[in-house]
């Protein structure tokens, strides 16, 4: 029987090892694998966003300015709660959001300017 390079290098390739899982917090996944798309690698650093009411979603606005995260990461956490409002029709509590962004950058560009 005779084999070609193709048919050789499939019987190599499919001989190997099965591609290890990455360490938690790479924000890497396997390639072809569907996996880490929701799930939450550190539940501990997780910031929980409500915004059923406009007093939840004053809350968490200012639960997220107090929190010690980078400022991208305080816009981007408002950012969903501003967009997941804006779906489900809550204008009050989206504008809430925004006016949060809006004092986050604020005083983020004040300390910017400071240096």
């Amino acid at each position: 029987m005779v084999i070609n390079r193709s048919q050789m290098r499939k019987q190599i390739s499919t001989g190997r090892k099965k591609r290890r899982d990455p360490k938690v917090g790479t924000g890497k996944k396997p390639k072809g694998s569907g996996r880490r798309l929701y799930t939450d690698e550190n539940p501990k650093d997780t910031v929980r966003i409500a915004f059923a009411t406009p007093q939840d979603a004053r809350k968490t606005v200012a639960k997220v300015k107090k929190v010690s995260k980078p400022f991208a990461r305080k816009i981007q956490i408002l950012t969903v709660g501003e967009q997941r409002a804006k779906v489900m029709g809550k204008t009050q509590v989206a504008s809430i959001f925004k006016r949060g962004k809006d004092a986050i950058r604020k005083t983020h560009n004040r300390k910017r300017k400071k240096v």
